[in-house]
């Protein structure tokens, strides 16, 4: 209960928590970023 605590109420866990989120953000967006260019590529790539 004291790491919940110390992670939603101090400046270095909530720091870690943005931390976290927004490296999760972006390996969604590179994800689907890379997917969405493969998809466009392999029409020129097979012809």
């Amino acid at each position: 209960m004291k790491l919940l605590n110390d992670l939603f109420s101090t400046d270095y866990g909530l720091m870690s928590i943005s931390g976290i989120i927004f490296m999760l953000g972006m390996g969604v967006f590179f994800v689907r970023f890379f997917i969405r260019k493969m998809n466009e590529d392999a029409p020129r790539v097979i012809k």
